[in-house]
């Protein structure tokens, strides 16, 4: 659950401190009442902005500030250039940096795991916003003081999610979150404020919250320095004014990096792929990710994702109650034979550590893993199997392998399965719709956006496999007649 119903940004600072800036939220949709002027700050700091690019609000879809042109824009030209020393990561301590403060934060981070990568920035973030004077203070002053992540929502509209894997991921970032805090303030017993990372002030799960939300929603995962090896290795960084470009899978700009003329140095750059028209946002692609990833750690959405998809378990008694209801019936899938365990541990569905989330949905459709499992298990003809290899068996492209009448009985259990899997979900399709339409807002309006988008995928999923289903089997009357 969310701390008390969800986070609320709010920190503890000691009023004797003066060369530290309060991390306390202003009344205003970002940190401070009036933040620096981003373009300025950039291009003072020997950064390059398009004459045409321009900090906007964006009506459509609630989007907030983005960037837009003021005219149009050739396709290739640069939109906006940042040299090294301007994005803020991990490793990136200016000139009046502190040792002591970075060894703690150093310490501190230790204590992060790495698929929380976010909060290991969100420290230093957290310091730079602590420092009076931070060089980054003109870009953080940007930063929105709120965010729209689950971790966030109140408690009933955590629950109103629906979807266990999602769920199991906001409880476990807020239980890491409040054990983090404790952490902290551990490592910081006794430190005097000269030598504290965060100028001597109490840091909160909140204020540790806001931090990792900050980073997870805006940082991109870019080359640093060359390893031992001689490999660039990737690592987030905050990418001042780039962004504030949103997200579409059908991007007008990219991101570059190249090395700057007679240096080592990189420099980051955004480069429009085509003709972007006057009032266009700037728009770039996240990554081709499902809408668990983008609520977790971006607090959006997309309707329609070709990337989203259904989590499940692969549960042979789960199985076997989807065939039976189908009219599907086998043994096979509590008891499977040897030759059929074999298979199935070559998939990594049985043995030792195997890994039993399969998916509905996304680019596959059903997951190769899954679909080749059931092809197996309701084949009674272990020579016909042994004739194809794995990737055959796990393809839907693949016609029919082990004959139509296999086909058919593993779409009828799948379609079972997605019968099962909606059931799951405590509201029907129509009503979140109807509850979308009297007018829901804030956390519970994506909460419902959210669980729309997945129960609409298993829908979307059994129409295609009944579809298919149907034209295997006139295919197969036209063979039983010919």
């Amino acid at each position: 659950m969310g701390f008390g119903g969800g986070l609320k940004a709010a920190m503890l600072m000691s009023s004797s401190l003066s060369h530290v800036r309060p991390i306390t939220c202003a009344s205003s949709s970002r940190l401070v009442s009036h933040p620096h002027d981003l373009v300025k700050w950039v291009t003072r700091e020997g950064g390059f902005v398009h004459r045409a690019v321009k900090i906007a609000q964006l009506d459509s879809g609630g989007l907030g500030l983005g960037l837009v042109a003021k005219e149009e824009i050739p396709i290739g030209s640069e939109l906006i250039v940042l040299p090294q020393h301007l994005p803020l990561h991990f490793t990136s301590f200016h000139q009046d940096s502190n040792d002591d403060e970075n060894s703690l934060l150093l310490q501190l981070s230790s204590h992060v795991p790495d698929e929380l990568w976010a909060m290991k920035l969100g420290l230093k973030l957290l310091r730079e916003r602590a420092k009076l004077g931070s060089f980054w203070w003109p870009y953080i002053s940007n930063l929105p003081e709120t965010y729209t992540l689950p971790i966030f929502f109140p408690g009933e509209d955590i629950k109103n999610l629906q979807y266990a894997p999602v769920l199991h991921q906001v409880n476990k970032r807020c239980r890491f979150l409040l054990d983090f805090e404790k952490q902290v303030k551990r490592t910081l017993v006794g430190v005097t404020p000269d030598k504290h990372p965060f100028g001597g002030q109490e840091v909160d799960a909140s204020s540790l919250g806001w931090a990792m939300s900050a980073v997870s929603s805006r940082a991109f995962k870019l080359h640093g320095n060359k390893n031992a090896n001689g490999m660039n290795f990737d690592i987030p960084m905050m990418l001042p004014l780039i962004d504030m470009c949103n997200h579409s899978f059908d991007p007008n700009a990219r991101i570059v990096q190249e090395q700057e003329t007679g240096s080592t140095n990189m420099r980051v750059k955004v480069v429009a792929e085509k003709v972007i028209k006057e009032d266009d946002p700037l728009l770039l692609c996240y990554g081709c990710l499902n809408n668990d990833l983008f609520l977790l750690d971006y607090g959006f959405v997309i309707q329609s994702n070709p990337y989203d998809c259904i989590e499940l378990r692969y549960d042979g008694a789960l199985l076997e109650a989807a065939s039976t209801a189908a009219g599907v019936s086998s043994p096979n899938f509590s008891t499977p034979a040897p030759w059929q365990e074999l298979i199935l541990s070559q998939l990594n569905l049985s043995g030792e550590a195997p890994d039993l989330k399969v998916s509905l949905g996304g680019e596959e459709i059903i997951e190769g893993r899954l679909l080749a499992a059931l092809r197996v298990l309701l084949a009674s003809d272990k020579e016909t199997v042994q004739k194809y290899d794995l990737n055959t068996l796990q393809s839907l492209d693949a016609e029919a392998p082990l004959g139509v009448a296999n086909d058919i009985a593993v779409f009828r259990t799948l379609i079972a399965l997605c019968v099962v899997a909606l059931g799951h979900f405590p509201t029907k399709l129509m009503d979140d719709e109807s509850l979308l339409k009297q007018g829901a807002s804030g956390s519970t309006e994506l909460a419902i956006q959210f669980r729309i988008q997945k129960k609409s995928i298993i829908i979307d999923v059994m129409k295609n496999l009944a579809r298919k289903v149907k034209l295997l089997s006139s295919n197969e009357t036209v063979t039983a007649e010919g």
